[in-house]
């Protein structure tokens, strides 16, 4: 069999040995490649193909070749965070007066990197639509359109958006199109199945899944971007991935559809005990047919992940003591980690945002963000229920 033909949850198990070193020592592992500097056979020649850490090292040589794999992508880039991605992202592919289009409901670090280094450094526009309506998307894309940039599902409030008609939009007039698959991960959706150019993640999420490592990758089947990436991200920014991130990314790599399906099971249990509780105004789940795209996530999804947003029926200070009596959950920011958290995001993972901006996107202070972890489903929803009370 060729690898082509593999299971994703076989995929994610396999070591890939090419230079690893591993082939001499038969390491089922991938071994963790600390040195900074490789030693030359002649100035300016390596026969081993390694110089200096920050342009090649073995050991994240390795993670990158799985991330490409399993995202069906030709190059993977891993750079030290997500948002090292995603600047090295948009350095790679705009330049002054370029026009971007992008959800209005990206994660609001984006969105502030956007606004720091997209119009204020590089001297592009960014012109924000509601893509769950792709005539928006349609209507705002025009000739000097260089970079269509979504998330699906978008963070906090979990908004779709039809990727394979955006795709055909963006490659209408040539534009980059860009995917943050961080929610997703590979094992739930693919985008460049569906048209995208270039794909995002922050592998400190359910990649690594352990919530013990920082960082990010960019997938492409584009060669020429591909080299732009990699010029930004080693000669530019400096960004790239240690070799002891990338061995703790590939381990958690391993347990990626293993920890997907439970955190998937469990949120789904959640989501619908707060839809039939009475101190809970709204519930945000793709998995829930009452979700406004749970046709659309079917489609292009192979699962609705681990998030529920939803929000109470309680002021913000209300909503603030509720969430400080949780006892299972961890009252922390970031998410995709075993354990479950819970986020307010309005003075959290949201709160560098203006009061204005959070109100613009839908962030309410009465809004809620749970990822959902892997524990007994039955200790989660009895810790919500348990604190929910008193707002009865």
């Amino acid at each position: 069999m060729s690898e082509n033909d593999y299971g994703f949850e076989t995929l994610v198990t396999r070591f890939d040995e090419d230079g690893s070193g591993a082939a001499e020592t038969g390491d089922v592992v991938a071994p963790i490649h600390l040195t900074t500097t490789h030693e030359m056979d002649q100035p300016g020649v390596s026969d081993h193909g390694y110089k200096y850490t920050r342009f090649g090292n073995p050991t994240r040589d390795v993670l990158e070749s799985r991330l490409a794999k399993l995202a069906g992508a030709e190059h993977a880039t891993a750079c030290a965070s997500g948002t090292a991605a995603i600047a090295t992202t948009c350095l790679a592919v705009l330049k002054p007066g370029d026009h971007v289009v992008a959800f209005d409901g990206i994660y609001g670090g984006t969105r502030l990197l956007f606004e720091d280094l997209v119009v204020d450094s590089i001297g592009a526009t960014v012109e924000y639509v509601d893509a769950t309506d792709t005539e928006a998307v349609a209507n705002a894309i025009a000739d000097d359109t260089a970079l269509v940039w979504m998330e699906s599902p978008t963070n906090p409030l979990l908004r779709l958006c039809d990727l394979a008609v955006i795709g055909e939009l963006a490659a209408a007039v040539d534009a980059s199109f860009v995917v943050d698959n961080t929610f997703s991960t590979p094992y739930l959706q693919r985008p460049l199945e569906f048209g995208a150019d270039v794909v995002v993640h922050s592998t400190t999420k359910y990649i690594n899944g352990h919530s013990d490592s920082m960082g990010g990758v960019v997938l492409t089947n584009d060669d020429v971007i591909e080299s732009e990436i990699d010029h930004v991200r080693a000669y530019d920014l400096g960004g790239t991935l240690s070799p002891f991130d990338c061995y703790l990314t590939l381990r958690g790599l391993r347990t990626l559809p293993l920890r997907m399906d439970r955190h998937e099971a469990n949120a789904y249990h959640i989501a619908e005990f707060l839809s039939d509780h009475p101190a809970v105004r709204r519930v945000r789940y793709p998995g829930l047919e009452a979700h406004p795209q749970h046709a659309l996530a079917e489609a292009q999804m192979d699962g609705f992940g681990g998030i529920v947003s939803f929000e109470l029926d309680a002021s913000g200070a209300e909503t603030r003591a509720v969430l400080e009596e949780l006892e299972v959950f961890t009252l922390a920011v970031s998410l995709g980690g075993t354990e479950s958290l819970v986020d307010h995001p309005a003075t959290m993972s949201a709160s560098y945002l203006s009061q204005a901006e959070r109100e613009a996107a839908g962030i309410s202070e009465s809004l809620v963000r749970i990822p959902v972890g892997i524990e007994s489903s039955d200790d989660l929803v009895a810790d919500l229920e348990r604190v929910l009370a008193n707002l009865l």
